[in-house]
């Protein structure tokens, strides 16, 4: 089987699984296959987004069911929650859709959202919109650098002599900055 085979076959089931949990390195790739051809740019945005938005809700669902008693084994964390809660309140809106873009909190993100006291219903909305937000972002940058690195390694081939050069030219002046620097500190 090759690529477009493949790809044909669960390209797009493999971008809604890689979207439930992480996503950005799934959607770029996707973004690139977009750009290549064995991809549709939709399908692959929708496929994203209800992946994001499923992974989503039941990080929420945990949050909402389970996050008092996980919260019960670290009690340090009971004044945090409160401070939380009561941003989430006052801005609900934008932490809800920029949740996935904030490195390290696409998974925390909602499941402290499921605790507070925003309502599922809300959440589902903001959910939503920030997944098809996100998934379209993302799968257009991938299909941009596809764009840009086709551009890249056809120019990359005219110019292998002179950054070979370069190279050379920096690796040289590095190296003799640091012979200098040494140099000058031994005496």
């Amino acid at each position: 089987m090759d690529i477009e085979q493949l790809l044909n076959h669960y390209g797009y089931l493999a971008i809604f699984i890689g979207s439930i949990l992480e996503g950005e390195t799934i959607l770029t790739l996707a973004g690139f296959f977009v750009h290549k051809g064995y991809l549709l740019f939709i399908p692959s945005i929708l496929c994203a987004a209800v992946g994001g938005m499923f992974g989503d809700q039941v990080c929420f669902f945990l949050g909402r069911y389970y996050g008092t008693r996980l919260l019960q084994h670290f009690p340090k964390l009971d004044p945090l929650v409160e401070k939380t809660d009561r941003l989430l309140c006052r801005h609900s809106s934008i932490i809800i859709i920029g949740v996935r873009f904030m490195y390290g909190l696409r998974i925390a993100g909602p499941i402290a959202i499921g605790m507070s006291k925003v309502t599922f219903l809300r959440f589902l909305v903001l959910n939503t919109l920030g997944a098809l937000f996100w998934a379209t972002i993302i799968i257009s940058f991938g299909y941009l650098f596809g764009q840009s690195a086709q551009w890249l390694f056809a120019q990359f081939q005219q110019y292998t002599k002179l950054l070979f050069v370069i190279l050379l030219l920096i690796a040289v002046i590095t190296l003799s900055i640091y012979w200098y620097i040494k140099h000058r500190r031994n005496r």
